[in-house]
């Protein structure tokens, strides 16, 4: 029985490593490939291995193209939109699990119905929103004459400051949190929002990092939307978008390392991001897969 078990243990991890071995390996040839020289990235068959690693790529890459702008453009909309995501979200989430009012359940199924709508169904009403905003951008009373918040930093985080998905996470993690633990807040004469801040909040740190983690990304990934308000705006331009004229300018095949290099330094957030968070992102969804 031992040895079946221990042959067992060898089979399932050697196919988890193999798993694993075939999902690192696009990243590592696209950080190996973004170090390569002019000649080695033209070379067929394909070199693997540059024989001198050109650091100097992200030197060049950096001098001919602004991507710090476009990284505190970045970094700027995507920490503003999830951080007051996590906000929305946890409030919503606390009100429609623990507390009581009428059209509670109808508010709930409202708020799931949204998540079967395309996003593309929104993008003209919420751009001529943004841009009809009265006294914002130069615009009357009426909201017209001007951009309204078009050209601007809110044009790109207020259509995304409230996420069905986040509320549906938050709800379902805070739904396990013992009802008798909030009524003796109660007692002691907690009001709802210090119950928020002081037992809510400490509670659910594992389904906000969850909750942090995948709006960090999804909103980091982001094109659509930030390329329809950016293009009249380069000044607030993302990364996506810049990556996206990144590969424009460098379009021959004898530049791609720079285009490789762009992609790398593109990912590298995300990729710390997820292992500063791993732990609490792997705990929030065991917990809130549990929640009834």
């Amino acid at each position: 029985m031992k040895q079946k078990e221990i042959v067992k243990m060898i089979i399932k991890y050697g196919i988890f490593i193999a798993g694993g071995i075939c999902m690192f390996f696009p990243f590592l040839w696209l950080i190996l490939a973004s170090l390569q020289s002019e000649r080695e990235i033209m070379l067929r068959p394909m070199v693997f291995i540059p024989e001198v690693f050109q650091w100097q790529n992200y030197v060049v890459l950096f001098k001919k193209y602004p991507l710090d702008k476009y990284y505190f453009n970045s970094f700027l909309v995507n920490s503003s939109i999830t951080g007051v995501v996590l906000l929305t979200s946890s409030l919503a989430g606390y009100s429609l699990g623990k507390l009581s009012f009428p059209g509670r359940e109808l508010i709930f199924k409202g708020i799931l119905a949204t998540m079967m709508f395309p996003v593309f169904l929104f993008l003209i009403p919420v751009y001529y929103l943004l841009k009809r905003v009265p006294f914002v951008g130069g615009n009357d009373i009426w909201g017209l004459g001007g951009v309204g918040f078009l050209h601007s930093y809110p044009a790109l985080i207020l259509p995304f400051i409230v996420n069905a998905w986040g509320i549906f996470l938050m709800r379902q993690f805070i739904i396990g949190i013992p009802n008798e633990l909030l009524d003796a807040a109660r007692i002691d004469g907690c009001s709802e929002f210090r119950i928020y801040a002081n037992i809510i909040l400490p509670l659910t740190k594992p389904a906000l990092a969850t909750l942090g983690i995948f709006i960090f990304i999804q909103q980091w990934n982001s094109f659509l939307w930030p390329l329809i308000i950016t293009t009249s705006a380069p000044k607030i331009m993302t990364l996506p978008v810049g990556l996206q004229l990144l590969r424009v300018a460098f379009a021959s095949a004898r530049n791609q390392h720079y285009f490789l290099a762009g992609l790398v330094v593109g990912i590298v957030p995300m990729v710390i991001l997820f292992l500063v968070l791993q732990r609490h992102y792997i705990k929030g969804i065991v917990m809130t897969g549990l929640k009834g």
